[in-house]
């Protein structure tokens, strides 16, 4: 059995990667012979696929922003395009990364139109739809649809997908995490220390726009705490040169730590913190399922804010995911001119201060965990995956 997946980013790298090895688990269980092909990035590779392109460093968010990754995103398209004809995957899977896998499924729909497209973690067109036809685009291109969530399964069940909803893989990521007294000892935490996990991209956009208002106000709270020690898990190999002058540049008492050897460490970084400042994305849900309270901010170019705002009416109702698990305010969230070192600073020192703050923060957690689903996401998935294929 040939499939082929496509994804990319840091998330899509982590979800492939966990899908990969459920895949192959549930072959071997079946008897079946795998062979996958993908774009995506090196957990992937080391699951066991076969790169096609590295995706993990060309992804954006905005307008602006995505303009120097068209160019590349085109190329590995086109890669893909000359794999199809000469390599005709019995399934394909998409993962994300809308506007890239919406043009790979509309090529394999008028080229290849009798393999099946199965769309797992669709992109959050239940969240931000602006109407521009790409829930449509979705539900035309994809077989079935394996949602993460209930709402999404929801929502493109009533634009009229097949779909199936499977869970979170998060949960089953979570049972590799150490316990907080695990982690600390591991990193070497002392009791006294407050541990801070700063979590500043995954994006080189965000290096630009996100990264110096964090390391700001990381500064900010290491003079009014002198026990504070911040602690950075490195998504990307090529963001590790920057980070570390940076860290020189604001004099912050931070170890940037790296997934060379281990690729637990940013679990452990997490499960060891007292609290998180992070970007909005995947990693606020990793963040919360630890039980560790956080300060969510994000940036972009005020090009692109004014843009969305005036032009496009961009609006949603929460950006981080657990905000939007459960449609509520959760965790603070800062997006664009809130999101200064003096309002960061404010929202971490309540967190770490204000013991029924946190208490209430981790009950909303709690009721947020079993909207997730049970242990067992991956394996579900990859079943349905390849059952798809039988059918």
């Amino acid at each position: 059995m040939k499939i082929l997946i496509s994804t990319g980013e840091v998330s899509g790298d982590l979800q492939g990667a966990m899908l990969i090895e459920s895949l192959y688990r549930q072959a071997k269980n079946l008897g079946l012979e795998l062979e996958i092909t993908a774009l995506g990035g090196t957990r992937m590779e080391k699951a066991g696929a076969k790169l096609l392109g590295n995706t993990t460093s060309i992804g954006s968010v905005g307008i602006l922003e995505s303009l120097p990754y068209i160019f590349p995103t085109l190329q590995i398209q086109g890669r893909v395009k000359q794999y199809l004809q000469h390599n005709k995957p019995d399934l394909v899977v998409l993962i994300d990364y809308m506007g890239p896998n919406i043009n790979i499924g509309n090529y394999i729909r008028r080229h290849f139109s009798a393999i099946p497209i199965i769309y797992y973690i669709a992109p959050q067109e239940w969240v931000w739809s602006l109407g521009s036809g790409n829930t449509a685009e979705i539900v035309k291109i994809t077989n079935r649809l394996l949602a993460i969530f209930p709402e999404e399964a929801r929502y493109f069940r009533e634009k009229g997908a097949s779909v199936t909803w499977v869970g979170h893989p998060l949960i089953d990521r979570m049972q590799t995490a150490p316990s907080r007294e695990e982690a600390r000892t591991i990193l070497g935490i002392q009791p006294d220390e407050i541990a801070i996990a700063l979590l500043p991209a995954s994006r080189w956009q965000e290096i630009k726009y996100l990264m110096p208002v964090m390391f700001e106000a990381a500064k900010m709270i290491q003079s009014k705490l002198p026990q504070v020690r911040f602690w950075i898990p490195l998504s990307l190999k090529e963001y590790q040169d920057s980070i570390e002058k940076s860290i020189q540049k604001y004099g912050l008492n931070a170890k940037l730590v790296t997934t060379d050897n281990d690729a637990n460490s940013t679990l452990k970084v997490l499960a060891a913190a007292d609290l998180a400042i992070t970007k909005s994305g995947t990693v606020n849900l990793e963040i919360a399922l630890l039980n560790v309270p956080q300060v969510v901010i994000y940036r972009v170019s005020s090009v692109t804010a004014w843009i969305g705002r005036n032009l496009l009416k961009f609006s949603i109702p929460f950006m981080s995911p657990p905000n939007l698990v459960q449609m509520k305010s959760i965790v603070p969230e800062l997006f664009q001119e809130e999101a200064t070192p003096s309002r960061i600073v404010s929202e971490a020192i309540e967190l770490l201060n204000n013991s029924q703050r946190r208490q209430k923060m981790q009950a909303d957690y709690q009721e947020m965990r079993r909207a997730l689903g049970e242990i067992g996401v991956c394996d579900r998935a990859a079943l349905e995956i390849i059952k798809s294929n039988c059918e």
